[in-house]
């Protein structure tokens, strides 16, 4: 249910900066654009989560050299994180709407931090993926919690604004992320891609104490659905890992097959436990709703397309020759793209453009550039102007695609909401590493240029079927509201 203020959490024993979403500031609170502060707050969260996850793809050729192992293996440094990821956000969302967005959305940038510094130190790789499930568990209290605190902060009639600058951190993010990336691999080593999270964490813990508003919508959860979570997340492991195996680990067929199997069963299991269980994780009404459902078919396409060139790229120009610094300016042409289209592009096209319109050009043009990943050469010069073309497409549709999806969630909510949208964000950012790597292992070479061409096939029919989703969605919201 509910209710105007937010009430005191229960467990008065402890200290009530653990457990207590601590007031804004008055100066700050009764300031009219106060909503602005806790957006850009926001966005530190964005910027810190895409510049780790475009930053790491680009530390696997030093993690191949220093462990010696297999692409396959060092994948994992990504799909563990990723699968965490996936399996908690709807979870974390679910808890925020009860127990507090603000006050989850910190302690995941605590957790984030400080497992940042942790995986810098790691001494293996087994280490190293272990670290980066801890760092998994903190993003997902932030990104569960993040679309949910803009949407609930800002004015409805800004929301889409607003959307647009997280978007446009998070590009931002991504955008450093590869040259950043391949400086600090080229020079100081691939230890500080981690610990560069560091500075940016501690100032983004200060500014969320007082700049981010309490949670003031609740929605009572009797009981947490542990079973619910276990089959989600058994779920979502299985299908990636079947993935994986199949793109170079040392599994042998039948075991694929078993993986695929047991994925199918688990989620079968899930959906069927949500809808007999009285205290869901996931409210299935949520996702009859058709907005919401082909609005997340899109996020996952848009994710698949905008993190497989992230591997894909590296992966092609370093076996070519080219270093790990060339190919991170390369491919920071992608984000750059994406970051102009979220920021300008809400000011460009006209003011009274529907979401659903804004979302359906947006994915022609991505379409239309990963197609041309077919035809150009595979060198870094005519990758530039496709990569770019392929970020303003996904910097047009991204904000467009959550705001619908937002729009369409009521506010109590809303952490659910945002669970859901970030949890298809990262099964497209997870399938578009697993699906390119899978590619380049069939073609026999990680430098192929036939692994390289079915590695753009699997993403075009990814941007495809985002196409699909907004075509097929309805024209005006099926929510009412």
């Amino acid at each position: 249910m509910a209710t105007g203020k937010s009430p005191r959490p229960p467990g008065r024993r402890w200290p009530a900066l653990l457990v207590a979403e601590r007031p804004r500031p008055e100066g700050v609170r009764s300031w009219p654009h106060a909503w602005w502060l806790a957006v850009g707050t926001v966005c530190f969260g964005a910027f810190m989560g895409q510049l780790d996850a475009s930053i790491v793809t680009l530390t696997y050729g030093s993690l191949r050299t220093e462990f010696h192992t297999s692409l396959a293996a060092v994948e994992w440094v990504s799909l563990a994180y990723l699968l965490t990821l996936v399996a908690l956000l709807v979870p974390a969302g679910r808890l925020a709407d009860a127990h507090g967005r603000k006050l989850l959305y910190l302690y995941g940038f605590a957790v984030f931090t400080v497992a940042s510094a942790a995986c810098g130190f790691a001494p293996t790789l087994l280490a190293l993926t272990a670290f980066r499930v801890v760092q998994a568990a903190g993003a997902a209290l932030m990104q569960a919690n993040s679309v949910a605190l803009v949407t609930t902060s800002a004015p409805r009639a800004r929301m889409r604004s607003a959307l647009g600058v997280q978007a446009a951190a998070q590009a931002l993010g991504l955008a450093l992320g590869p040259t950043v990336g391949g400086a600090l691999v080229s020079t100081l080593g691939w230890r500080w891609v981690f610990w560069v999270n560091v500075p940016v964490g501690i100032v983004a813990l200060v500014g969320g104490h007082y700049l981010l508003p309490r949670t003031r919508a609740r929605t009572r959860v009797a009981r947490f659905d542990w079973p619910g979570f276990a089959l989600l997340g058994f779920a979502t492991t299985s299908a990636l890992m079947a993935l994986s195996a199949a793109s170079g680990l040392p599994v042998p067929g039948w075991g694929v097959a078993v993986l695929c199997g047991a994925a199918a069963l688990a989620g079968w299991g899930f959906v069927r436990r949500q809808r007999r269980t009285s205290a869901p994780l996931l409210d299935l009404a949520l996702l009859r709703v058709r907005t919401v459902a082909f609005g997340l078919v899109g996020a996952l396409s848009g994710y698949l397309v905008l993190f497989g060139p992230l591997v894909l790229v590296p992966v092609v120009l370093t076996a070519r020759g080219s270093s790990d610094l060339t190919a991170g300016l390369t491919l920071t042409a992608l984000p750059a793209g994406f970051a102009l289209a979220a920021t300008v592009g809400d000011r460009l096209l006209p003011r009274g453009l529907p979401d659903r319109r804004r979302c359906l050009a947006g994915a022609c043009v991505f379409t239309l550039a990963v197609a041309g990943l077919l035809v150009v050469p595979l060198t870094a010069g005519p990758l530039v102007p496709v990569l770019a073309l392929t970020g303003l497409g996904l910097g047009t549709f991204t904000p467009a695609n959550n705001a619908m999806i937002m729009g369409a969630i009521p506010a109590r909510t809303s952490g659910t909401g945002g669970g859901l949208v970030n949890m298809a964000r990262g099964l497209g950012t997870a399938l578009g590493v697993a699906l390119v790597t899978f590619a380049l292992h069939l073609s026999g070479g990680t430098g192929t240029e036939a692994g390289a061409r079915w590695a753009a096939t699997a993403l075009l029919a990814a941007a495809a079927l985002a196409v699909a989703s907004v075509w097929l969605s309805p024209r005006v919201s099926d929510t009412g509201s």
